[in-house]
């Protein structure tokens, strides 16, 4: 219901000036919207804010089976995550049956350009963007990378559909990542297998990418995806 700033003032106990001060700023940055010439209620980067995070839990809500039949099938790791400002934020993490050890976390952040569900979440993303990231990041790499390997890299994953860690993160840590579409065929997360190098050969790699995608497939169109099977 929309509150005019005696009302905000009194309610949370600050001054009608603070709260006049507050209010405009909060409107200016759409917070907060006027409503008439009295009274303001909640604006659209609130409704932005509280759309994303349901979002972001129907994802992780949705992925979840599919995600337990992978991470059984492969018995290694298995990462859910989105993209925020150029890095990696994982939704979900099921771990390895094996006995090793990944860093990642859930609601922890990596460099997009070093992870291959990073990757995965940059294949539709103009190349002119990708150098700024690159650019920008490429110091974080534990692989140092020339631009141009990356870059074949990366058109090589936009054409095949899905992305892998070659150690760019971690130093012995491999992984096939595919990205996750929703109803309009915008990539709105990746998911992943993970494992050492030990149990990550580049055969293994390559026999996993048909596996991954087909999983990516499937989350997909529980997101109302209607497009090519092979996303």
């Amino acid at each position: 219901m929309p509150r005019s700033i005696p009302e905000i003032a009194e309610a949370t106990g600050v001054t009608y000036q603070t709260a006049h001060r507050v209010v405009s700023a909060l409107t200016e940055v759409r917070y907060l919207r006027q409503v008439d010439n009295r009274t303001y209620g909640l604006g659209p980067k609130i409704v932005e804010l509280g759309f994303a995070g349901y979002h972001q839990a129907d994802v992780t809500k949705i992925a979840k089976p599919s995600l337990a039949k992978l991470a059984q099938a492969t018995s290694d790791t298995v990462h859910l995550a989105r993209l925020e400002d150029g890095e990696v934020i994982y939704l979900d993490k099921l771990q390895s049956r094996r006995p090793i050890e990944i860093t990642s976390r859930i609601g922890g952040r990596k460099p997009a350009v070093s992870t291959g569900v990073g990757k995965a979440l940059l294949l539709d993303t103009p190349e002119e963007d990708l150098r700024r990231l690159f650019k920008r990041d490429r110091h974080l790499m534990k692989v140092k990378t020339p631009a141009t390997e990356w870059f074949a890299r990366m058109r090589s994953y936009q054409d095949g559909g899905y992305a892998y860690d070659l150690g760019e993160d971690e130093h012995q840590i491999r992984c096939v990542a595919a990205p996750l579409r929703d109803a309009t065929g915008r990539i709105v997360a990746a998911i992943s297998v993970s494992s050492t190098l030990e149990y990550m050969q580049q055969d293994r790699m390559e026999a996993l990418i048909p596996v991954v995608k087909a999983t990516a497939a499937e989350i997909s169109r529980e997101l109302g995806f209607l497009g090519d099977r092979d996303v």
